[in-house]
């Protein structure tokens, strides 16, 4: 059974997307770990689920973070780092140390709106500010940039006339949850 770790930071919506099809059989892997770099109800969506879920505070943990969390995945025995709406970044030693296998979800058609400061709602006010006619969600490889790595699939949604950030953030989120369970899927199978 191919084994996932999941990082998160808010709500856990893409999380709950993967967890649904990992516990309806659809497809072969099993969530080992959720790991919250600040309290959040997506570790606690984890554990409602049966799944072990930490709490590392990146106040707390600092410069230390990526090191808290690879003892963790580390010990799980994880085949797959999955960031599910994970705001901290990376250092470059966990990169290394993980590459090709750590993945991310972002909301926009990737290399577009990409890059620091670009997360959550950013994103959709500058695709609306951009004058942009589809944005989208990309699922795409970590490597030591930010949201620079190779991408693994991107699912495209329009953009409707008087849009608001909101309204287009959340036919983007549906998308995202079909994209981030369809493309761990790819992988495990190219692994296999």
């Amino acid at each position: 059974m191919f084994k996932i770790g999941v990082l998160v930071s808010g709500s856990g919506s893409n999380l709950q997307s993967i967890i649904d099809k990992s516990q309806n059989g659809k497809l072969n892997y099993k969530i080992e770990v959720v790991i919250g770099d600040r309290k959040c109800y997506g570790v606690e969506r984890a554990i409602l689920a049966g799944i072990e879920g930490y709490t590392l505070d990146k106040k707390v943990f600092k410069k230390n973070l990526c090191r808290e969390i690879d003892k963790i995945v580390s010990e799980k025995g994880i085949d797959l780092i999955v960031l599910a709406g994970f705001l901290s970044i990376i250092d470059e030693e966990f990169v290394n140390k993980w590459k090709g296998r750590i993945i991310n979800i972002h909301p926009s058609l990737l290399p577009k709106f990409g890059g620091s400061g670009m997360y959550g709602i950013k994103v959709h006010e500058a695709v609306l500010k951009a004058g942009e006619s589809e944005s989208g969600c990309t699922v795409h490889f970590v490597d030591t940039g930010v949201d620079s790595g190779e991408i693994i699939a991107q699912k495209r949604v329009k953009v409707l006339e008087g849009d608001t950030a909101e309204e287009l953030q959340k036919r983007v989120l549906v998308e995202e949850h079909k994209l981030l369970p369809e493309s761990i899927a790819k992988i495990i199978s190219e692994r296999e």
